[in-house]
């Protein structure tokens, strides 16, 4: 079986290892020694001013709106994880959609074509590590005074114009789930440059706590375990290799699959991009759907990576956005991961050029 991805995982014994420092000290969370190490060389890859390790990417937005005190309407993409409107509509504000262009990212243009009188903050999505317009996204946020914040999910290991992607926003979310190019099973982070912000952050994570005893105000609990930090540790000493490897696929990919009638993102000028996904968009639905019944008799699975639109979220008040809700239909991620062998590569796109000639 083929799957869209597959977690990397480290060699056993070197994950081993730090399990039985975890023994020894009987330190299992609450900001242990691994997890404090994991913030310090995560600061120090990205090269960030604050970087605030979580329990998963999720609750990394939850406590972003919160952290900039957002009030109003929240203007988004509905091209992205559902993770991202959840979180928005979770916490009580309303959901505003701006239409995504060819880089499958939504736009100043966009946004200010559904600016809502009451917004009070953009969430944007780097969808598959693509940069958004980050210069015209921060002079439209600044412009109307409210935060901006990045959805940077898929961004680790992307940079733009030679720096980390998640050095742009207010605040710019991490995940470190299982399927991530860098993973820790379960984690996120929250990145940002401003010490008010990151000091809201560092209490909001863990309960509200000032000290032991006292409270800055409410807060919940997104701290991550040692054991989480441990699985970190170990995959952040290799994630450029896993980077090099991804790309590999990647141009392979290109190479097979050239002349088949498949397009691709535009991708953002000076992005180095970091290959965590290998997303083809079809010139219909019908013949992406030939093609993934083809490839799933095969034991293929990749995965219509983001479908349905956003837009069609029964908690979101009905609003339109074309380009996106074509887009949905016609994309398709198909399999990338480190592990994945170039014969795989060479099946799967000769299964659906196979496929779109029929």
């Amino acid at each position: 079986m083929i799957n869209v991805t597959k977690s990397h995982l480290p060699p056993l014994e070197e994950y081993v290892e730090y399990l039985r420092g975890i023994w020894q000290r009987g330190h299992l969370t609450n900001n242990g020694p691994l997890l404090v190490e994991l913030e310090r060389q995560l600061a120090e890859y990205l090269n960030v001013k604050h970087c605030f390790v979580l329990t998963n990417g999720m609750l990394g937005l939850h406590i972003a709106l919160r952290a900039l005190q957002v009030k109003g309407s929240v203007v988004t993409t509905p091209f992205s994880y559902v993770a991202t409107s959840a979180a928005v509509a979770w916490e009580g504000h309303r959901l505003v959609y701006a239409d995504i262009d060819a880089s499958l990212c939504i736009t100043p243009k966009t946004c200010e074509a559904v600016w809502p009188a009451d917004a009070g903050a953009i969430l944007a999505t780097h969808v598959y590590g693509n940069a958004c317009d980050v210069d015209g996204l921060a002079a439209l946020a600044k412009a109307k005074g409210v935060p901006l914040i990045f959805d940077a999910a898929h961004a680790f290991g992307a940079r733009l114009n030679g720096k980390a992607l998640v050095n742009y926003g207010d605040v710019a979310m991490l995940s470190f789930h299982a399927t991530k190019l860098f993973h820790t099973v379960e984690g996120g982070a929250l990145i940002c440059h401003d010490d008010a912000i990151a000091e809201r952050i560092s209490y909001l994570r863990n309960f509200g706590h000032a000290s032991p005893e006292s409270f800055h105000g409410y807060g919940t609990n997104a701290k991550m375990s040692e054991f989480h930090a441990a699985m970190g540790l170990c995959n952040l000493k290799v994630v450029d290799q896993l980077i090099r490897q991804r790309e590999a696929s990647s141009k392979l990919y290109d190479q097979e699959l050239q002349g088949s009638g498949l397009s691709y993102p535009v991708w953002a000028d000076q992005l180095t991009r970091n290959y965590a996904y290998y997303p083809t968009l079809f010139q219909s639905e019908a013949s992406l759907l030939r093609v993934l019944q083809v490839l799933n008799t095969e034991n293929i699975y990749p995965r219509r990576y983001f479908y349905p639109s956003l837009t069609t979220l029964n908690y979101a008040e009905p609003q339109s956005a074309q380009v996106c809700e074509d887009i949905c239909k016609r994309v398709l991620c198909l399999p990338l991961s480190a592990e994945l062998e170039p014969m795989q590569i060479k099946r799967i796109c000769a299964l659906i050029r196979r496929s779109l000639k029929n």
